[in-house]
């Protein structure tokens, strides 16, 4: 492989050393205080673009341990992105790809940084929902439940929406904690916890198999062997009632009959 130019050599020894200066020099030839002006701008600005969009994670941590963080994060990952905004992303794909166990980490650090993680997702992504052929007040038991794509039904081993400096669990709960997070159509984020049940309907209705509201309900109702088939109707309106309510449901399309 041919040798880079020299300009090159330079930029990547630059590079290297604005990284993770402890291991690389300085390229020769420049004064050291205007690399620890580059040093300087790069890590803070990095970092406080990070602890904005993972302000809870930051807390939990103190400053020096975020600080550590912060420069096996620089000095390792390779980002693909230069994009401010996607950022976070390649922040969260080095605790999940690259970060590893590390003695002093809480347990829950990735599941935490990927929950503040989803609220800037969601915020930026640039999908708008298709509301052509949708009836906002229709019948969501017999025609078919339309769901926003921007939502995401989340599961997590720790309650990550309740984590802070003042509680920190260092085993996880018996039960899982499952989390809807969805985007309205006045583009504000906002996050519910929720139950198997509601879980469930939110998959099923994601599935193409299913033609309409109870038909979900009915499912749901078989797999639980339920006594009472009807209760378990009567409990998925009101539950789909409250989706529309809070746009995570935004109405229902009619099911399509076949002419015989």
């Amino acid at each position: 492989m041919a040798e880079k130019p020299a300009f090159q050599q330079h930029q990547y020894a630059f590079a290297a050393h604005i990284r993770d200066p402890d291991t690389h020099p300085a390229p020769a030839g420049i004064e050291d205080r205007r690399m620890a002006i580059y040093r300087s701008l790069f890590f803070n600005n990095v970092s406080q673009l990070l602890a904005k969009t993972f302000p809870v994670l930051q807390k939990i941590l103190g400053a020096d341990a975020w600080k550590k963080l912060m420069r096996d994060y620089f000095s390792r990952h390779q980002a693909h992105t230069p994009l401010f905004l996607e950022m976070p992303r390649e922040f969260l794909k080095y605790l999940e790809e690259e970060r590893g166990t590390v003695d002093g980490d809480p347990p829950f650090q990735l599941e935490l940084a990927h929950y503040e993680w989803v609220e800037l997702a969601l915020t930026i992504d640039e999908r708008e929902p298709d509301l052509s052929g949708v009836d906002r007040h229709g019948d969501l038991l017999a025609g078919r439940p339309v769901l926003t794509p921007l939502m995401w039904s989340l599961r997590y081993r720790f309650p990550v929406h309740r984590l802070g400096p003042e509680f920190q669990p260092q085993t996880p709960p018996d039960k899982p904690t499952l989390l809807l997070v969805h985007r309205n159509l006045s583009g504000r984020v906002s996050f519910m916890e929720i139950n198997m049940v509601t879980a469930r309907l939110l998959e099923l209705l994601g599935d193409d198999a299913i033609a309409c509201g109870r038909q979900a309900l009915e499912t749901i109702a078989r797999e639980m062997s339920h006594p009472s088939p009807d209760a378990v109707i009567d409990g998925g309106r009101e539950i789909l009632q409250q989706l529309r309510e809070r746009e995570v449901v935004l109405g229902a399309r009619p099911v399509a009959t076949s002419v015989a």
